[in-house]
Parts: structure tokens; C-alpha cells; sequence
């Protein structure tokens, strides 16, 4: 293949790993974060400690983080079908995606709000906040910067997952490197990708990490 036609399959596939991963991520972010919360609320030395809940949710959380991407892909295509009504094509892959990312920055937000000064809950406790107040308005608030460079670690592994959906049918770079490049032995397609696939990667690092120093700086 030329480039005049490689550039457009890149922008179409660019365009596709960029619609499932940041859909991915904005629920991964939302359900993640509520995760982690919970496994730190629910701690022996949490805000609300509830031993059989927290072991429940750690083992739901290892479960998930156990098994490999490209079982679950096929593992959950009755879901994926229930959900959005295919099992095929970018928004397909949004499900699959989320549900392998959640477990995984659900374990991130824990580190990160465990390394919150205690002596700020403390205070927050002196001054007669509540326990949601303190979930919300100081853990959260206090860990931005470690739960942000936890979300753009996680978009990258993403935008790596993302390529394995495309390969069975899933949209994206990873599709275009399937059929263009390995099915068609276009080599040179397979490169473009691969090239794609390193800059994208490389501008979410490089956003997220300038994002991380601003908030560390407040």
C-alpha cells in the first residue's frame, strides 16, 4: 500500500482508539474511583470499617486484575451483546475496556488515598467534618495529583488493550494492523501503526504528567 492510502485507515483507526479508550477511561475514572474509595473507607483503619466488605471488594478487585484481557474480551460477549446490542465495532469494545480498567485504577486510587496525611483527616475530624465530607472533600481532593497520574497509567494500558479488541473485531489501530498488516503482509502498515500507536502514547504521557505538576504545585 502507498502512504496516500495508509494516512487515511491511520486517522480513521486514530480516531477509533481515541473514541473507545477516553469513553473507557471517563467510566474507568467514575467506577474506579468509587472502588478504591470504598476498599480505603471500608479498611480496619478507615473512615467506616467493615471487614467483610472490604474483603469482599479486594477479592472482586483481584479477581478482575487477574484475568488476562484477551480471555475477558471473550468472556464477556453475552454482556457486551446484552449492553449495546453487537459485539463488534468500537463501541462494543468501550465495555470490555472499562470492565478490565476499573479493577486495576480501583487498586491505584487505594495507594493513592493511603498516602494521604492522616493528620489532615485528623483535623478534618477536629473541625467536625463528617465521614462523607472527609471522603469526598479531603481524601479525594488531597490524593488529585497520585489519582490523576493513576488515570493516564491506566489510558496508556488502554490504548494497549484497545489494539488486542481490534483484532477481533473491536475497531481501531489494532484492527487496521490485522487486516492491513498481517492478514495483507503490508508490512509497512504495521509499522505506521506501531508508529501511531508510540506518539499517542507518548502526547497522553506527556499531557497527564504536565497536568500531575500543576496540581502538585497548589
Amino acid at each position: 500500500m502507498t502512504w496516500d492510502e495508509i494516512w487515511p485507515l491511520l486517522r480513521q483507526g486514530t480516531v477509533e482508539t481515541l473514541q473507545m479508550t477516553v469513553w473507557a477511561t471517563v467510566i474507568t475514572a467514575v467506577l474506579g474511583a468509587l472502588l478504591g474509595l470504598a476498599l480505603v473507607v471500608t479498611d480496619r483503619r478507615g473512615l467506616a470499617p467493615l471487614a467483610p466488605v472490604h474483603h469482599l471488594l479486594g477479592l472482586v478487585v483481584n479477581i478482575g486484575r487477574s484475568i488476562p484481557f484477551i480471555i475477558l474480551l471473550v468472556a464477556l460477549l453475552p454482556v457486551t451483546r446484552a449492553i449495546v446490542g453487537t459485539t463488534i465495532g468500537t463501541t462494543a469494545a468501550i465495555v470490555p475496556l472499562a470492565v478490565s480498567a476499573i479493577p486495576f485504577y480501583a487498586r491505584l486510587v487505594e495507594t493513592s488515598l493511603r498516602e494521604v496525611d492522616p493528620g489532615v483527616v485528623d483535623a478534618a475530624r477536629a473541625m467536625g467534618a463528617s465521614r462523607p465530607q472527609i471522603a469526598w472533600k479531603v481524601l479525594l481532593r488531597e490524593a488529585r495529583p497520585g489519582l490523576i497520574a493513576g488515570l493516564v497509567v491506566t489510558f496508556v494500558a488502554l490504548i494497549g488493550y484497545s489494539a488486542m479488541a481490534g483484532a477481533i473485531g473491536g475497531g481501531g489501530l489494532g484492527d487496521i494492523a490485522n487486516r492491513y498488516g498481517y492478514q495483507r503482509f503490508e508490512t509497512n502498515v504495521t509499522y505506521a501503526v506501531v508508529v501511531a500507536i508510540v506518539v499517542l502514547v507518548q502526547i497522553v504521557q506527556l499531557l497527564g504528567d504536565r497536568l500531575v505538576r500543576r496540581l502538585s504545585h497548589r
